[in-house]
């Protein structure tokens, strides 16, 4: 079973909601919120996004786990994600998804920061599929860049 933390502030309060909405419908994934757990106009980001990435970042350590953050643009929340070791956010805010297939496939990214703003809620959705169903390659070079990703973050 795959653990899935998710968070938000108010511009991607009701993308976040109806995600949430289609994943506990799933046996395979375990869903937390981590916030924002109602709609506050003007509330701030950075919290809701730390929570998330501290539970994925000790996860990584035992059983490995990913979150779906949500913003207006997806940078911030995935800049304050980025900042916890062991985390590696990639933005999605429209456009090819190959960009998540490839980061999860190379990168082995465990966090998806969605822009709110500029997807629908179908896109959103092709998006997070997309995203827990690609795995990481194991691929010799990827895993090395991925082992100094992690050594260049833990400092």
């Amino acid at each position: 079973m795959t653990t899935i933390y998710l968070a938000t502030d108010h511009a991607g309060y009701e993308l976040k909601e109806a995600i949430k909405a289609c994943l506990e419908t799933t046996e395979n994934y375990e869903v937390y919120d981590c916030g924002a757990l109602t709609l506050e106009p003007g509330d701030n980001y950075p919290e809701y996004m730390a929570r998330a990435a501290e539970k994925v970042q000790y996860d990584s350590m035992h059983d490995p786990s990913v979150a779906i953050i949500f913003g207006g643009s997806g940078v911030g929340e995935a800049i304050v994600a980025n900042r916890y070791a062991h985390v590696r956010a990639v933005v999605y805010a429209g456009g090819p998804l190959d960009v998540i297939k490839v980061s999860r496939e190379h990168n082995d990214t465990n966090v998806l920061s969605l822009g709110a703003r500029f997807v629908s809620g179908s896109e959103a959705k092709q998006a997070v599929d997309l995203f827990l169903t690609t795995l990481f390659s194991h691929d010799e070079r990827h895993a090395d860049r991925v082992i100094q990703i992690d050594e260049v973050t833990s400092k």
